[in-house]
């Protein structure tokens, strides 16, 4: 076959010397015959790896030297020609200097899996990539293979992948404005002169011109190849696109006989090779100011305008983002942006329901009567040790629970459930100008691959692919219910330890108010309440952190039934582990939220757990300053601890390998390393990607949404967290992880999905947080019932004279249980013993005629609880369906311009084809060929 196609270049070349043959024409056989050179080459590469020796074989290799396997036709290119020095040194490219290094493989040579390796490398040369290696500086046992796609290859496969590239630059028109108008802009210029230059903005001079935004871009096609920008074919094609093609060949490479012995991904997990990543684009750092001389790369310009922490109040450069790292992450980024700048809002709401407390602190009748009342004298909370105390005592705790549980606390609970379908809605308006900016609207993902561990499984059963028309594994019905149910019952047993482990958390609880009311430490002794809580939530969030760790992870994937593709495990992985970690982080928060002190009993007849243990009471001034330590401390801790383990963890095990070159090499050596070297001693992003970032976040939504009512602090403390994350997250990825692969997503996925459940439980949660938890309801309707108000309708602080003492039950000491008795008598208070004590409670007098039997204020609260439970959801609901419904999820000005964009897309095309065709015509008739019956 190669000797006729050699025959037939011959005889058109020579045998017609009356043909007048110009430079295309010699360029176009030079072109054939490297081609035809490269077929010869690839024919006998194969029949050498049938006899050869192995290519892993280290007489094929040099410490620390390029050993080309590139194609013979590309070697003759270069021979005379000056290789730029600078891009030998840099570590970018192969031995010429003129080879960009578009991805890397690693394996070790002491590795088993070689003949795989060989007819995998074979295979990549076949498919047209030039490959080159190197053994590691470091250790000689690691080889590293550069692989290289030509422009033929690249072409061809962004055209088979319908990758989009800029073909026309992109025309905008300026609408027609009256003169009125344009005198009130000048003013307003005039004005915005005297101001700062919107400080938040990055500065363009610094940031390049990235061509794909502002040019129309089409699927790139090379029949069509004249109708596309390109000024030079060696950066026509970004880096991150050239690895995601290269990639994309890799995972369709065989490297053994077999239907399924195919990818790069099943000879990463069979072992056959240790590593696989594109290259960083040079060294973040430079000598010389990005201001004065530039950025030497994009990676030094992320860091400058993005990684750095002196940009931390700038807004993200989300296109350089997306060109150096795929639209996946990018996306990621946008949206944190796009959350962090929604909490600004909220943060600021809450921070004045907070101040709004402090000034209304002196105002409040409530804390004045509880820090007054000397003369009351409150029953022990717990059994034995626990004394009687004055409610005066309570004073402080009184004073600090007003400054959650105010007037304000309802508005601000409405106003984060609007605030939650607001964020949500708003998000889906700039995903879609996002989608738009990067050609995102009319990508829709390939076929995916079948899972490795999903064709193992089930090879024995086939069935016709109705896509692909192709046989594939099939798992049956009952087969998917049965690991269905399997799947289920586990992350249900996984459910049932976190809540056991809260269980424990209430024994400690219930156990430790005794012992700390006994302590010899005054301090302790008269803070016992307060201690045991504060206690109990550290050692709640060291066992929400060890469930983390050691179940998780391990047990979920265990659990996460077989799907057939990798996004269908992924968002059944994402699910089950969401669900998880939300149980774990917040099932104590919905205890003291809603069971604690809610079913105690009452003095003389508690309730006890296990016949044991009495359950535990709120405190005196109620449960809501119980709830705010929880959320506060346990939301500071599991940020501070995330924000470690992502960037302090990466940052640690990389000065450690620092540090073991630089004792081995030197300063010197370190610095004289590859490339591929440096980014190979990086931390790998996890095998999870994203997983962890979003999860994080998502969490942190949930926890500034669903008790928001109790802790309004809380989206001040996500959003100072958030602008830390952002950079964090970005040196992470700029500094401390190898270069992930480019991928491209058209949203945040599933994700989406369960932000959306979990704005729906925050309503459910806050109406009874205000209900139940708060003393709004109780207060509310002792003021316009039982008041000095009462009937009047109103509801200010004088119409709340007397509610601590109606709030408060009277309980006979004699009728104290033989266990619960107290060791003191409560001579102390007035030298003689106590006969009454008070409880928080609404009940009969012990000598009424049914006592301790509930009062007829106690089912009034009861049935007002229950009311605003229904009025409160109900009205919230209708409210969030109306703000969804009126917010469209596409802007109009964008859908104009994208038909606009459609309809000059069409008119553009048909104009260079129409030009196109003319030139040729003009050609024609110059080199003296005419054709008679042309189009015109």
């Amino acid at each position: 076959k190669r000797d006729l196609q050699v025959n037939q270049l011959e005889t058109q070349i020579w045998i017609k010397p009356d043909i007048q043959k110009t430079d295309a024409d010699f360029s176009e056989i030079l072109n054939a015959i490297q081609e035809i050179a490269k077929d010869v080459n690839i024919f006998f590469d194969e029949l050498e790896g049938v006899n050869s020796p192995s290519k892993d074989d280290d007489s094929l290799l040099h410490h620390g030297n390029l050993t080309s396997t590139s194609d013979d036709a590309n070697r003759l290119e270069v021979v005379g020609e000056e290789v730029p020095d600078k891009n030998k040194i840099n570590g970018l490219y192969f031995r010429d200097g003129k080879c960009r290094i578009d991805y890397i493989l690693v394996y070790r040579k002491s590795n088993t899996q070689t003949e795989k390796r060989e007819v995998f490398e074979r295979n990549i040369r076949a498919e047209g990539l030039q490959l080159e290696k190197e053994s590691s500086l470091t250790n000689s046992d690691i080889i590293f293979v550069k692989l290289h796609a030509p422009w033929e290859v690249l072409g061809r496969y962004a055209e088979l992948m319908n990758v989009r590239m800029p073909f026309r630059r992109k025309i905008y028109y300026l609408h027609r404005r009256y003169k009125f108008m344009n005198r009130i802009e000048k003013q307003i210029s005039r004005f915005r002169g005297w101001l700062p230059r919107k400080p938040m903005k990055l500065d363009k001079e610094t940031l390049p011109d990235l061509e794909e935004n502002d040019c129309y871009t089409a699927p790139f096609s090379q029949q069509r190849i004249h109708h596309f920008i390109i000024h030079n074919k060696d950066t026509f094609f970004n880096n991150a696109t050239r690895s995601r093609i290269v990639h994309h060949i890799l995972q369709r490479v065989k490297y053994e006989e077999g239907k399924n012995k195919i990818g790069l991904n099943r000879l990463l997990s069979n072992g056959s090779y240790e590593a696989a990543f594109p290259l960083h684009e040079g060294s973040y750092r430079s000598k010389n100011s990005i201001k004065t001389h530039g950025a030497e790369n994009h990676r030094h310009l992320l860091y400058e305008c993005w990684a750095s922490w002196g940009v931390w109040y700038k807004y993200q450069p989300l296109d350089l983002v997306r060109r150096y790292f795929g639209e996946k992450i990018g996306l990621y980024f946008a949206w944190l942006g796009w959350y962090t700048g929604m909490l600004f809002p909220a943060a600021f709401i809450g921070l004045f329901v907070f101040l709004y407390g402090v000034t209304t602190l002196n105002h409040c009748q409530v804390s004045k009567e509880v820090c007054q009342a000397t003369d009351i004298i409150m029953c022990p909370v717990c059994d034995k040790y626990c004394p009687f105390m004055r409610l005066s005592d309570s004073c402080i705790y009184a004073k600090v629970t007003h400054l959650f549980d105010n007037g304000a606390t309802v508005f601000f609970a409405v106003f984060m459930a609007v605030w939650a379908t607001v964020f949500l809605e708003f998000w889906k308006r700039r995903r879609a100008v996002i989608a738009y900016d990067w050609d995102l609207i009319d990508w829709e993902e390939e076929e995916e691959e079948i899972r490795p561990q999903f064709e193992a499984k089930y090879s024995k059963k086939e069935r016709m692919n109705p896509i692909s028309g192709k046989p594939e594994p099939y798992q049956a019905f009952a087969d998917k219910c049965s690991r269905l149910i399997v799947s289920a019952s586990g992350i249900f047993f996984m459910i049932c330890v976190v809540i056991a482990a809260v269980f424990g958390i209430v024994i400690y609880r219930v156990v430790t108010v005794s012992t700390f009311a006994a302590f010899k430490w005054a301090l302790i002794r008269n803070n016992s309440q307060v201690a045991t809580t504060g206690t109990a939530v550290c050692i709640n969030f060291c066992i929400i952190m060890l469930l983390n760790v050691v179940t998780s992870e391990t047990l979920i994937i265990f659990f996460t039934e077989q799907p057939r593709t990798e996004s269908e495990w992924e968002n059944s992985f994402t699910l089950k582990m969401f669900l998880f970690q939300f149980v774990n982080l917040n099932s104590s928060t919905f205890y003291i939220a809603f069971f604690l002190g809610r079913f105690t009993g009452h003095p003389g007849a508690y309730l006890r757990l296990i016949n044991r243990w009495r359950l535990e009471e709120c405190h005196p001034s109620g449960c809501l300053i119980d709830l705010c330590m929880q959320m506060g401390i346990i939301m500071v801790l599991k940020q501070t601890w995330n924000n470690f383990m992502e960037l302090g963890y990466p940052l640690i095990q990389n000065w450690w390998t620092r540090r073991k070159l630089r004792q081995e090499y030197g300063t010197q050596g370190k610095r004289s390393f590859p490339q591929w070297e440096k980014d190979y001693n990086l931390q790998p992003m996890n095998a999870y990607g994203l997983f962890d970032e979003y999860l994080e976040m998502i969490l942190q939504f949930g926890f500034t949404t669903i008790f928001v009512a109790a802790f309004p602090l809380a989206p001040l403390l996500a959003l100072l967290n958030n602008i830390i994350e952002i950079r964090l997250d970005a040196y992470k990825f700029v500094t401390q992880w190898r270069r992930p692969l480019a991928s491209r997503a058209k949203d945040i996925g599933i994700w989406y999905g369960i932000l959306e459940g979990i704005g729906i439980l925050s309503v459910i949660t806050n109406a009874f947080v205000i209900a139940v938890t708060s003393d709004f309801i109780p207060r509310l309707v002792y003021a316009y019932k039982y008041g000095p108000c009462a009937g009047q309708g109103e509801a200010g602080q004088k119409c709340m004279v007397g509610y601590v003492n109606a709030s408060l039950s009277v309980f006979l000491v004699s009728d104290f249980e033989n266990r619960s008795e107290p060791t003191s008598n409560g001579s102390e208070f007035s030298g003689s013993p106590l006969k009454y004590c008070r409880y928080r409670d609404y009940r009969d007098p012990p000598h009424s005629p049914v006592p301790y039997g509930y009062t007829l204020q106690f089912w009034h609260v009861l049935a007002a609880r229950l009311a605003f439970i229904i009025v409160f959801e109900h009205l919230v609901f209708c409210i969030k369906h109306l703000i969804s419904y009126l917010i469209p999820d596409l802007p109009k000005d964008l859908r104009d311009r994208m038909r606009r964009e459609k309809y000059l897309i069409q008119e553009m095309m048909y104009e260079a084809e129409l030009e196109r065709l003319q030139k040729e015509r003009k050609e024609r008739k110059t080199n003296g060929k005419s054709y008679h019956n042309e189009w015109p």
